[in-house]
């Protein structure tokens, strides 16, 4: 496989009037923990193939983006052709373009539908999700590049690690109870937002419908590569107590590394460092530029979670997402090099990595957080959509072209 030099994206939070998925529904419930809806988003469902133009004029190979459940099985069982065919047209698209296309099955939004069945916590979630993985897989399976079953199924565990308010998560359970309320079902559950008693038994549900949409995907196409992917900190220990630190390793990242053992790769998203003693985590020191997540600014995480997850799992890596939530380019624009240079690093090292797609090219709808985090290297209009982009974006570019030489064979993506 050439190397993967890219962009990631994910349809709710781009094409728009999602209207169909589970998390719009939470979005227009009251109370709701969402702090404003998705509405049109970046208008890329109309607007993708602009959107793909930005992946080819910055010399990108690859480009990452989701298939919507809820567009394609609208009603348990029916599938909508006219959607299956807007998604394989973004796949030849990119092809055509020189674009290796990326899939996420499922990123994070499901059909309303499925929530209102109970989500993952139904014993027949892995069956759906395999069922509509087969239809997706059995119109382009065999032109696209990599699947990705299911996006970060460890981020509402590593969640609990962050030092959210607490007002939070009874904004997350008064949601949940509404959305319940308002379907008229017991529990209305969803992949972004969990109760922290049920996350176990959503992630034993996640964890064999990755395992069933694998093997559906499989069945169409054997070769091609099938992996999920991982939130992933640089978790660090400062002193010589790594009790807390790795108390969250075990939590957070031991069951899905190990599942990943079973797949050919394992897909990183990072995006900060944290440091942990023994009473837990150390706040950045005063005066240390930090993201809008309130984490130090530390380019070298990206390696430090790449080289970490290849040593617990063996497998390869594809950097599925890697960026900074800030509203300021002139920090991401300072980030990009010295990232990318430890992820080089680590490569000489040993560490066999299939790409990197950064996230994310526009500014988009980020969940609970609507629209005030800024991870794109454009900018969106919210009135007109117009794209503009920022000068990191023409930093990435420069970046890419500068290493794509050196990775733009088998055996150096593989080395």
């Amino acid at each position: 496989m050439t190397f993967l030099w890219g962009v990631s994206g994910a349809g709710h939070q781009t094409e728009g009037d999602n209207s169909g998925s589970d998390t719009w529904y939470l979005e227009h419930v009251s109370p709701t923990v969402f702090a404003e809806p998705s509405g049109r988003a970046c208008d890329s469902y109309a607007r993708w193939q602009e959107d793909i133009g930005l992946a080819v004029g910055m010399g990108l190979n690859a480009y990452r983006f989701s298939v919507e459940w809820a567009r394609v099985e609208p009603v348990p069982g029916v599938f909508d052709q006219a959607e299956l065919d807007h998604y394989e047209a973004i796949v030849d698209h990119c092809l055509a373009q020189g674009l290796a296309p990326v899939v996420t099955f499922n990123h994070f939004t499901s059909p309303h539908w499925f929530a209102a069945l109970g989500g993952w916590l139904n014993p027949d979630a892995p069956a759906l999700f395999a069922r509509y993985c087969d239809q997706v897989a059995a119109r382009f399976a065999d032109r696209i590049a990599v699947a990705v079953t299911l996006n970060e199924p460890n981020l509402a565990r590593l969640l609990t690690w962050l030092d959210l308010p607490p007002f939070i998560r009874d904004q997350e359970r008064a949601t949940l109870e509404a959305a319940s309320h308002a379907a008229g079902v017991p529990r209305y559950r969803v992949s972004n937002v969990m109760l922290p008693e049920e996350m176990d038994a959503i992630a034993d549900g996640m964890t064999a419908g990755h395992r069933a949409a694998r093997a559906a995907i499989k069945a169409h196409r054997p070769d091609l590569p099938v992996g999920f992917s991982l939130a992933i900190v640089d978790d660090l220990v400062s002193g010589d107590d790594s009790s807390v630190r790795d108390r969250k390793r075990s939590e957070v990242y031991e069951r899905w590394l190990d599942l990943a053992r079973e797949d050919d790769f394992v897909g990183v998203q990072n995006y900060e460092t944290i440091l942990y003693n023994g009473d837990g985590a150390v706040p950045p020191p005063p005066g240390v530029p930090r993201n809008q997540m309130g984490s130090a600014i530390e380019p070298l995480s990206l390696a430090g979670a790449v080289r970490y997850a290849h040593a617990m799992t063996g497998r390869p890596v594809l950097v599925t997402e890697h960026g900074m939530a800030t509203p300021d380019d002139t920090l991401r624009d300072a980030f990009l090099a010295p990232a990318l240079e430890g992820l080089h690093r680590a490569m000489a090292d040993g560490v066999p990595v299939l790409g990197y797609l950064h996230w994310t090219l526009l500014d988009n709808f980020e969940w609970i957080f609507g629209y005030a985090f800024h991870y794109g290297l454009h900018e969106v209009d919210r009135e007109t959509f117009t794209r503009t982009p920022k000068p990191s974006a023409k930093t990435y570019a420069a970046l890419v072209a500068a290493y794509r030489p050196p990775y733009g064979s088998r055996t150096a993506a593989a080395r």
